[in-house]
């Protein structure tokens, strides 16, 4: 794929800018024809968009459509349901001390936005935010992932035969390109990806003080408790790391299991995997591939750092790693120092709820927090005493799927949240606006402030 040139970039951030500047965003009507015509864009696309997946990731129609599509639509359909509400001045209470005044809120756009998307989820991670950004009336650079070649051309011609580039625009390419946006200058910035990256990315934005939104990822703990249903809890662990080989960002990363439901947990992960994917997981229609060679010698570097109790295969021609749990692995190893994003798991134990929870303190806060048990005391205890941009109880990822939820980091897993309402917030400026008639004008707030230990009262 080639890289967009650097004076391309300049011309599509300069023509954006124009555009907005126009003013043809601020419509309603404009806004809710555009997120229509990316709704018809994604119907039409469907087929291309998930052979592409399949091509670039080994993704199956049916898990490309549910975490992908199906999120991407849900969300378009929602904003045009509610963009009306959404964007209407909103009153706020005014104080007796500024009467006669009055005092609203107005949202407005806040301008030209630049998107950049991961590859794990390339089509949900790039037009979710773009359906924020038309909603609140922004104008949008989309920058797609090179790691998924086939995919990024597909969405490059459907957004080229959709919108206006001086409107939506995609960009392609590397790392270097990465730089040449960054030098630009916009009015927000949506990154979703690593903290490495998510540094570098708030390093440039600085230089013009403009605002990110970083969604990123790390280490999400999987605490099995005593009490927990392991049959259940397996089921679910197993398909949060299936699902998309572990290359997640809210993927349960690791295991903290209490020491007296180890050996039970391992052996039901090992039947509801087979249950999921076969005997042979290679063979499974539904079993993503990692996505480069790079990655692959990454994660099976990991192998080393545990026993393996399961899986522990691998295929690099094919870039096939068998879902993997690692016992006796140590809280200082390699595999527990960067979030894996594959599937891998390494497992740890504990023998009190404390324990677990000082264990997930000791680390960056998560994106994600995933806790089976049935004690409710011991619910609220880990709720209460950790932190994390979203959790489940008894469950794994399901989070996401909640359109009403806002999805986001804390701390090192990210900053700000998106979905629903928030989407169209994050992309939007709320403008305090106080209006006062002529008909009054107060002498108390003049110097040299007569009547004053009255007016202290007051206020």
């Amino acid at each position: 794929m080639e890289n967009t040139p650097r004076e391309e970039i300049r011309r599509i951030v300069e023509r954006q800018r124009e555009f907005f500047r126009s003013g043809r965003t601020l419509d309603l009507e404009f806004r809710r024809e555009n997120l229509r015509a990316l709704e018809r864009a994604l119907h039409k696309w469907e087929g291309r968009l998930a052979d592409a997946l399949w091509q670039d990731l080994h993704k199956s129609y049916e898990e490309a459509y549910l975490t992908e599509l199906s999120i991407v639509l849900g969300e378009v359909k929602n904003h045009i349901a509610h963009l009306g509400r959404w964007a209407a001045p909103r009153r706020v209470c005014t104080p007796l001390k500024m009467f006669p005044s009055r005092s609203k809120v107005i949202q407005e756009p806040l301008g030209c936005s630049l998107i950049i998307a991961p590859w794990n989820y390339p089509v949900q991670l790039l037009l979710n935010p773009l359906v924020g950004a038309i909603s609140a009336g922004c104008t949008a650079v989309l920058k797609p992932s090179p790691y998924v070649p086939r995919v990024s051309r597909v969405m490059e011609e459907m957004i080229r035969e959709t919108f206006a580039p001086e409107y939506v625009a995609v960009v392609q390419g590397n790392r270097e390109v990465n730089t040449a946006l960054l030098e630009e200058r916009y009015d927000i910035i949506f990154f979703t990806g690593s903290p490495s990256l998510g540094r570098r990315v708030m390093r440039a934005a600085s230089e013009h003080l403009t605002p990110v939104v970083l969604e990123l990822g790390g280490k999400s703990p999987c605490i099995v408790d005593r009490d927990a249903d392991i049959p259940m809890a397996a089921r679910r662990i197993a398909w949060g790391k299936s699902l998309n080989a572990g290359q997640t960002c809210i993927a349960p990363d690791y295991l903290l299991v209490h020491a007296e439901v180890k050996e039970r947990l391992i052996e039901a992960l090992r039947k509801e995997f087979e249950h999921l994917l076969g005997k042979n997981p290679q063979e499974a229609k539904h079993f993503v591939r990692i996505v480069s060679d790079k990655a692959f010698d990454r994660l099976t570097g990991y192998l080393k750092d545990g026993n393996v109790r399961i899986g522990g295969t691998y295929d690099r021609q094919e870039r096939y790693i068998h879902p993997t749990v690692l016992d006796g692995v140590r809280e200082d190893s390699p595999i527990m120092q960067e979030e894996i994003f594959g599937p891998l798991f390494p497992l740890l134990t504990f023998n009190t709820t404390d324990e677990a929870i000082a264990f997930v303190n000791r680390r960056e806060k998560p994106l994600a927090l995933y806790y089976f048990g049935e004690d409710r005391g011991n619910i609220g205890k880990v709720l209460r005493h950790t932190s994390s941009g979203g959790a489940c109880i008894n469950d794994t990822i399901m989070h996401i799927a909640n359109e009403n939820l806002p999805f986001g980091g804390v701390g090192h897993s990210g900053m700000s949240s998106y979905h629903d309402k928030e989407s169209f917030l994050v992309f939007s400026h709320q403008r305090a606006v106080v209006t006062t008639p002529t008909w009054l004008d107060l002498p108390f707030r003049y110097m040299p402030y007569r009547f004053f230990g009255m007016v202290k009262r007051v206020l």
